[in-house]
């Protein structure tokens, strides 16, 4: 895998790992990324921080008191709470209460002990964001008893115990929000409570609360007179007829929500005096209730029904709604920045994109700025919930407007709107999260919009959550190739590169993903090593060793891509990244992580011609060892990629031997057994680490011994309507390939004929697509009876102690039946001898010699290789395909070097008489060129 995008929640069990837009967290105490002391800041690797201009030294402690809070405001709360450690001057600007009105802990983990740490700051705290029950159990700690905000992500394990205590320690609480994930634990109990605790509430809302009883709504209605805004969205019951009786309510969503009596609603809910806006998107609601509400409601304003099938499955119903009575009907069908355009009297407010012209107006109206953030917040809420779920039939609305809506709703005031609008962005554009494809036209409508320079400006902000959420739609959208090219263009290398370098561990995983999709272009791999994305990536495995999968996995992931280029592998390679790979393979246990660092070993050591990181993944400790117990692992990923790593490895002496020696003889001989119905990336691996191993003849036999002939025939086996196609050619190729290294070995060659060997080897000659397939399979049979596997038929079975009934002469002649004489056609139009039939000449030329040797010297194996001897000779063209190959056998020749020196001017013999002017010759034998000049 090259790339990977973010979309839906990740289920366990499956083989590749795909983070949400709103995953779910599992915080333990001991994760690396979430410690439980104030850390101290790092002003290098903080984009916020100021640097001198040209290295001029800047003493900080004269800098001006409001210099200094400005810089305070840009840090998190625990930089920040470091930052002021530093001295007493900064202690006390740190103090400043304009610095402590405002908290998010969702950065890091923050338990009790952090809050307690906190809480001398808080006293004038009013807004707090926090993520995870761990994090909601330590906000009564901070002792921020005038807080009136609070808003939590991740609460699905968050108890009513926890709402309870936090309700009652914030009596003066306004605004409370839990979600978007679902409030699984979260009960009537808790709103009853937090209704009693909190009579100052204006604003409320829940995601995915199972039931939300009478009691606890009509508890609200007694208790919080000033609650104007409600969310239950997502649950599965709400009491229709008590949120009749909440005469207070201006704003009401129950996006998502399910069992809503419509009939009911519609008469109840417009008897409600105050109600403004109304928010039924993607729910069951009908036309009719539609009609009553905007009918019956005098006071409302905006009915926002986005993605409501019944509603929507009537265009004439949508269309006629418009402008009735100046209210407002929102779908996906109408035109929404011209719906809401129409609400306002001013026609400068009537543009292509209201929201922006909303803004920048200089004449606030508190009515419609009531309106419009409410809008803005419940339109990026189903927008998100939509691209999660992403429905067919949408295609036109999200290129038309959908686009356009997400970016501009990412140029909003508020926070969590331009959180949301960003994961959005980079939901809606994945249609596929197992394949990592996304929707072409909707990347690039969003790039059309002006998108890559609003997210990349975004990423740059000082703001962390904004970070993290644009720097993965930056991932998410660079998938597409144009898209990339754009993201390069406007400096978003730079960026990501220097946010990998973020504490905050989601900003980190998020700019590591970015950096992953970009590093599968060929033309960015410079640009990310050139901003230093290299070293970023290595030091974020080592900063994130224990804790952090996601950013593991994508770091590694980035550097499998940048590895696979020359110079970049040796980037990775003097910036640790081999130490830092090894590790992971050897130390980390989820198999995202393995699969990617064992890709990226691969690639690392697939460039043994032109450096030395092939050699040095050998030599790093526990690296060949690491390799080969992944090749057990119970995912078919983590076995491919590591069997590939191997697969290079072995193409270094040295590390052939350790890898055998580490056990990888017998892993790679089970993985080959196991195969059989696996996918051809790992059948291809498999084989062609044991080709590679079988270099080494003391390997081919432990190949031979350990059973590794029959699953290679396996692999080489194949039906002909297969065969005929390109799937498998990789797989033939290499199983053909290790067959022929196997049969060196006459023990093997034998061996391969006891399985049936043959005849696969002679279906590859006649069928295979592959032209190396074909010649791989001719020169295995060519070996195989050379002469010497009649030796150890005569001697005793390849088997220890067990022969099976095998015919040399059948195998012999059921070779010479099927490879029949052909020509090949070459791209330069010359016709040279076939590959088969000048290899497989060699079965009739021994049967030939057998018959011309006395019956004594027969018998007598070590004569009759004294005074006959093989001589084989191939050639290949430019791109390393077979052009043609000879095989001989002589009288007369003990010298094997000689032997070796005859079969090279056979070849070029025949290369000659094809016509072919210019023959490069390539030889590590001193005597063949010798042999030659004296045969002129």
């Amino acid at each position: 895998m090259s790339r990977r995008v973010r979309r839906k929640v990740a289920k366990k069990g499956k083989e590749k790992l795909l983070l949400p837009s709103y995953p779910e967290l599992i915080l333990d105490e001991n994760d690396a990324d979430f410690p439980h002391s104030i850390l101290p800041i790092n002003l290098a690797a903080n984009s916020a921080a100021p640097t001198s201009p040209i290295g001029v030294a800047v003493d900080w402690t004269t800098l001006p008191d409001d210099t200094v809070i400005q810089l305070f405001a840009l840090l998190n709360y625990r930089d920040r709470a470091s930052l002021s450690s530093s001295c007493r001057t900064w202690r006390n600007l740190g103090s400043t209460p304009c610095l402590w009105e405002s908290l998010d802990l969702r950065a890091h983990r923050c338990d009790a002990s952090s809050a307690v740490s906190l809480s001398s700051r808080c006293s004038n705290l009013r807004r707090v964001r926090f993520l995870g029950a761990d994090s909601a159990d330590a906000i009564i700690y901070l002792k921020a008893k005038g807080l009136r905000e609070i808003s939590g992500e991740y609460c699905r394990k968050m108890t009513d115990a926890t709402l309870s205590v936090i309700a009652a320690r914030h009596e003066m609480l306004e605004c409370l929000q839990l979600g978007p994930d679902f409030c699984e634990r979260i009960s009537s109990d808790a709103i009853r409570a937090v209704a009693i605790c909190c009579p100052k509430l204006r604003r409320l809302r829940l995601s995915g609360v199972r039931e939300i009883d009478s009691d606890s709504i009509n508890a609200l209605a007694k208790n919080c007179v000033n609650l104007c805004d409600i969310g239950f969205m997502d649950c599965l019951k709400v009491d229709e007829t008590a949120l009749g009786n909440m005469g207070s309510l201006r704003f009401l969503s129950v996006a998502g929500t399910s069992n809503l009596k419509w009939g009911l609603v519609s008469h109840l809910w417009s008897k409600l005096p105050n109600l403004v806006g109304l928010d039924v998107s993607r729910t069951d609601i009908s036309p009719t209730a539609v009609s009553r509400m905007m009918l019956s409601c005098q006071s409302l304003k905006v009915l926002c029904a986005l993605n409501c099938t019944n509603v929507e499955e009537d265009a004439n119903f949508v269309t006629s709604s418009h402008g009735n009575k100046g209210k407002l009907l929102l779908s996906l069908l109408s035109d929404i920045f011209k719906g809401v355009g129409s609400l306002f009297v001013d026609n400068s407010m009537k543009g292509r994109n209201v929201f922006l012209d909303w803004r920048d107006t200089e004449k606030k109206d508190q009515k419609w700025d009531d309106i419009m953030t409410w809008l803005e917040w419940v339109l990026s809420y189903s927008l998100l919930r939509i691209a999660e779920s992403n429905p067919p039939g949408l295609d036109n609305f999200w290129v038309s407007q959908g686009a356009t809506l997400l970016l501009s709703l990412m140029q909003s005031s508020q926070e969590d709107v331009q959180e949301r609008a960003a994961t959005g962005l980079a939901t809606f554009v994945v249609i596929d999260d197992e394949n990592t494809s996304i929707d072409g036209q909707r990347a690039e409508a969003v790039m059309r919009g002006g998108g890559v320079q609003l997210l990349l400006h975004l990423a740059s902000s000082w703001r962390e959550g904004l970070q993290a959420e644009s720097a993965k739609a930056i991932a998410n959208l660079s998938v597409n190739a144009n898209v990339a090219k754009a993201v390069a263009d406007e400096g978003g290398i730079t960026i990501l590169a220097n946010l990998a370098k973020s504490m905050n561990r989601l900003v980190a995983e998020e700019a590591a993903g970015g950096l992953w999709n970009l590093s599968v272009g060929e033309e960015h791999k410079g640009a990310i090593a050139e901003a230093g994305g290299v070293k970023a990536l290595v030091d974020l495995i080592f900063k994130w060793s224990t804790g952090g999968d996601g950013v593991l996995e994508r770091a590694a992931g980035a550097l499998a891509n940048l590895a696979a280029d020359d110079k970049c592998s040796m980037e990775v390679a003097v910036a640790g990244g081999v130490h830092a790979l090894v590790m992971l393979a050897r130390n980390c246990k989820f198999e995202g992580v393995q699969e990617q660092a064992a890709r990226a070993l691969a690639n690392l050591a697939a460039h043994g011609d032109s450096n030395s990181n092939n050699s040095a993944v050998g030599q790093e400790a526990g690296a060949l060892e690491a390799l080969v117990q992944l090749t057990h692992s119970p995912h078919e990923g983590v076995r491919q990629e590591s069997a590939g790593a191997l697969w290079n490895l072995s193409f270094d002496d040295r590390n052939r031997e350790s890898i055998a020696a580490a056990g990888g003889v017998e892993a790679l001989v089970a993985l080959a057994q196991s195969c059989s119905n696996a996918s051809p990336g790992l059948q291809e691996r498999a084989a062609g680490a044991l080709w590679g191993l079988s270099v080494s003849e003391a390997n081919s036999i432990a190949i031979g011994r350990e059973g590794g002939v029959a699953p290679l025939i396996a692999l080489a086996r194949s039906e002909a309507e297969i065969l005929t196609t390109a799937v498998f050619q990789d797989v033939h190729e290499t199983a053909a390939g290790a067959l022929w290294n196997l049969a060196f070995n006459p023990g093997n060659a034998l061996r391969i004929v006891e399985e049936g060997g043959v005849p696969a080897l002679v279906h590859l000659c006649s069928s295979s697509v592959s032209k190396m397939a074909r010649f791989m399979a001719a020169l295995a049979l060519a070996y195989m009876f050379d002469g010497r596997i009649g030796e150890v038929a005569l001697t005793g079975t390849s088997s220890e102690g067990v022969s099976k009934c095998v015919s040399l002469d059948g195998a012999r002649r059921m070779a010479l039946k099927h490879i029949e004489a052909k020509l090949v056609i070459l791209d330069a139009g010359v016709e040279v001898v076939e590959v088969q039939r000048r290899a497989m000449s060699i079965i009739g030329e021994y049967e030939k010699a057998n018959e011309c040797l006395p019956s004594e010297m027969s018998k007598a194996a070590p004569v009759c290789q004294s005074w006959r001897a093989l001589a084989m000779g191939s050639s290949g063209d430019r791109e390393g395909d077979a052009m043609a190959a000879t095989c001989i056998t002589t009288r007369g020749f003990g010298d094997s070097e000689n032997a070796e020196a005859l079969a090279v001017r056979n070849a070029l013999q025949i290369l000659i008489e094809a016509g072919l002017k210019r023959v490069e010759l390539e030889t590590n034998n001193i005597s063949v060129l010798s042999y030659l000049q004296q045969q002129k």
